[in-house]
């Protein structure tokens, strides 16, 4: 199991990371944050630098577990395989080989139905 992360620590070490390259540093802050956990209080004062930042961080972030949209149900819960968890759809090269093969068989089945047993 991993360590929990203290919320506080990993804010203020963002505002840390990012203040020094402030083009500003005497400006107002623009926002006041406190946050409350397990670890503790505090309270942050940001520039507009600093939420500047954030919001690019926050464009720029992808998460490991974002593998897509399913295009069955629309859902954002496909696993390593593109198995859509939410309404079993198989996605990628793999799903599409099933997909592809599972129509085929099922125009082969129509196809004997229609004109007899073979």
């Amino acid at each position: 199991m991993t360590t929990p992360l203290d919320p506080a620590a990993v804010i203020a070490e963002f505002i840390d990371a990012v203040s020094p390259y402030n083009p500003n540093p005497d400006a107002a802050p623009v926002a006041v944050v406190g946050v409350r956990t397990a670890f503790g209080e505090d309270v942050f004062t940001l520039s507009d630098h600093v939420i500047r930042a954030m919001c690019r961080a926050l464009a720029a972030y992808r998460d490991p577990e974002d593998r897509g949209e399913c295009a069955g149900c629309g859902g954002r819960h496909l696993d390593e395989n593109l198995h859509c968890r939410d309404c079993g759809r198989l996605h990628g090269i793999l799903g599409q080989v099933i997909a592809d093969h599972a129509r085929r068989v099922a125009a082969d089945d129509t196809g004997r139905h229609a004109t007899g047993p073979m």
